[in-house]
This record gives structure tokens, C-alpha cells and sequence, in this order.
């Protein structure tokens, strides 16, 4: 198993080093909040870390709707291996060639 292909993110290495700018562009996006004005439209828009809490809040209740949804969204396992009763299958054995 010598001539295995080796992918990028096989490597330890590659995974700490995209971590390390994740962090990396986190905490530059969060100083920047304090340097660069913005135009706010709502005074809540003012609010220290009101972008964060309302995508965190977004992506909640985006969960919670995607899991209600699932209620009545959600097929059986076999849905598509179902045997299906039409008039084709019906008729396998008979000949459709006019003579």
C-alpha cells in the first residue's frame, strides 16, 4: 500500500495550520469591529456583539425549524425500494408489438 494517494487534509500538520487561520481571521474580523464604522440602520445594530448573537440565534432556530420540519418532511427508509403497483409492472410478460 505504498502507491496510496495522501490527500491534503491527511496530515495533521495542514489541519493545525488552517485551524491557526480560522483563529487567525476570527480575531482580526473582531478587532476590526472597533476600528471600522459602520451604518447602522437599527439602534440594536449598536449593541456590542449584536452580528455574532444574531447569526448565533439565526442558525438556532434555523435548527429547530429544520427538526420541526422533519416531522411531517421525513420519508421511510425504503421509500424509493418500494414494490409500486402500475400498469406496468402489471404487464412485464405481455408483448406490446402489434403484428
Amino acid at each position: 500500500m505504498k502507491d496510496e494517494k495522501k490527500y491534503l487534509f491527511d496530515d495533521p500538520k495542514n489541519i493545525k495550520r488552517v485551524l491557526h487561520i480560522l483563529y487567525a481571521c476570527c480575531i482580526l474580523l473582531f478587532l476590526l469591529d472597533f476600528v471600522i464604522n459602520r451604518h447602522i440602520y437599527h439602534s440594536w445594530e449598536n449593541l456590542w456583539g449584536f452580528y455574532p448573537i444574531y447569526g448565533f440565534v439565526g442558525c438556532v432556530l434555523l435548527v429547530i425549524v429544520a427538526t420541526w420540519m422533519r416531522t411531517f418532511l421525513m420519508r421511510d427508509e425504503d421509500y424509493y425500494d418500494k414494490p409500486q403497483s402500475t400498469e406496468l409492472n402489471d404487464n412485464k410478460g405481455a408483448s406490446h408489438v402489434d403484428d
